[in-house]
């Protein structure tokens, strides 16, 4: 299980971010492009699942570089990660921190960091440096 706290400092391993606050809840950027924010339910949402029982636990969404990697983090993750209809058409998923580890979250931040971070950063970073 994962928790705010623990992305917030997976987060901060990463180069170049910038902490903001995105509708009232934290937000992380790379240059100017948010690429994880704190994600709870609307009212709208939590309508929107009728009987089913929405993930209680504390979201997370982070971007996908587009709509065909959004579907493959779904299917590769299907305990962690999920959708809403909010989120139809947007390259992001939200993530259940409660069905999450830290490896699994880790690898999904590093991801959404690598949408928007400029690409010597990004080769640098991932050559360890």
């Amino acid at each position: 299980m994962s928790t705010i706290d623990s992305a917030t400092a997976m987060i901060a391993e990463l180069p170049g971010v910038t902490v903001g606050v995105r509708y009232g809840h934290s937000a992380w950027a790379a240059g100017k492009d948010v690429f994880a924010w704190i994600r709870p339910f609307s009212k709208a949402d939590l309508k929107r699942f009728g009987d089913e029982i929405p993930p209680s636990g504390p979201i997370l969404a982070i971007r996908t570089a587009d709509l065909h990697e959004k579907e493959a983090i779904l299917a590769a993750h299907p305990r962690a990660c999920f959708t809403i209809s909010h989120f139809d058409g947007f390259a992001a998923v939200l993530v259940d921190l409660d069905n999450t580890d830290d490896d699994e979250l880790r690898e999904l931040l590093v991801d959404g960091w690598l949408v928007y971070a400029p690409k010597n950063v990004a080769e640098t970073f991932l050559a360890g440096g």
